[in-house]
C-alpha cells in the first residue's frame, strides 16, 4: 500500500501554492503500481496480494483505516501489511537502501533481507524517535489485526527539504533511486508471498 493524497496547497514559493507531494507520496504510489505490474506479469506470488492506494492519509489514515475496517469484517486474514511511503531521494551513508519503521518489532527485516540476498531494509534511529510506526498507512493495519504492519521510507531528515512543502515537485526526484527501490524490493516480497509457513512474527 501507499497513499497518493497530499496536503492541497502551503506556504507560497514564488507564485505556487499547490503542494503536489511528488516524494509523499507520489513516489510510494508509484512503486505500489510497479509492483502489481511486476506480478501481474511474473505470476510468482503463491499467496494473494491486494495492492491498495489510499486516499486521506494526510487527514489521519482515513482512507487506509476505512480498508482495513472493510477487511476485518471478512474471511480475508492478512499475513503482512507492507506499506511504501517517501521514497524519491536516496539516503547517505547508510549500508542499506530503505529503512523500515517499527523495525524493533518484528523480524520483517531479518527476512525480508533474506529472501532479497542483501541489506535492502535497515534500522533508522529517527523513525522510532518520531514513532513513525503510528504515522502512516500500516498503522491502521496493525490497530485491526496485530500483524506485522510496517512502512518502508528513505526519508530521513536530513535528505528532503521539502517536506509538506510546494517545492514537493518531481523534478527533485531522483529516478533512478526509485527504480532501484523497487527493483530491491521485488524479491523481499516474493518471499514474503511464497514462504511455505507465516515467517515474519510480530514481537512486540
Amino acid at each position: 500500500g501507499a497513499h497518493y493524497d497530499h496536503i492541497g496547497t502551503a506556504n507560497a514559493d514564488g507564485e505556487d501554492t499547490i503542494a503536489n507531494g511528488a516524494n509523499d507520496n507520489a513516489s510510494g504510489t508509484s512503486a505500489v503500481i510497479e509492483l502489481a505490474k511486476y506480478f501481474a506479469k511474473a505470476k510468482t506470488n503463491k499467496r494473494s496480494i491486494i495492492f491498495a492506494l489510499f486516499s486521506a492519509e494526510e487527514l489521519g489514515l482515513l482512507g487506509s483505516a476505512h480498508l482495513a475496517e472493510r477487511l476485518k469484517t471478512t474471511s480475508i486474514n492478512p499475513y503482512v501489511m507492507f506499506n511504501i511511503e517517501m521514497i524519491g531521494v536516496p539516503m547517505t551513508d547508510k549500508d542499506y537502501t530503505v529503512y523500515l519503521t517499527g523495525y524493533e518489532n518484528s523480524n520483517m527485516a531479518q527476512k525480508f533481507n533474506g529472501y532479497a540476498g542483501a541489506k535492502v531494509m535497515g534500522f533508522l534511529p529517527q523513525a522510532k524517535q518520531f514513532n513513525l510506526f503510528k504515522r502512516s498507512d500500516n498503522y491502521a493495519f496493525y490497530a485491526q489485526f496485530k500483524i506485522p504492519a510496517q512502512t518502508v521510507s528513505t526519508f530521513d531528515f536530513t535528505n528532503f527539504d521539502h517536506y509538506h512543502k510546494v517545492g514537493d515537485e518531481a523534478a527533485a526526484m531522483n529516478f533512478d533511486h526509485v527504480a532501484k527501490v523497487v527493483n530491491q524490493l521485488i524479491p523481499g516480497v516474493e518471499g514474503m508471498t511464497n514462504s511455505v509457513t507465516h515467517e515474519i512474527l510480530w514481537n512486540e
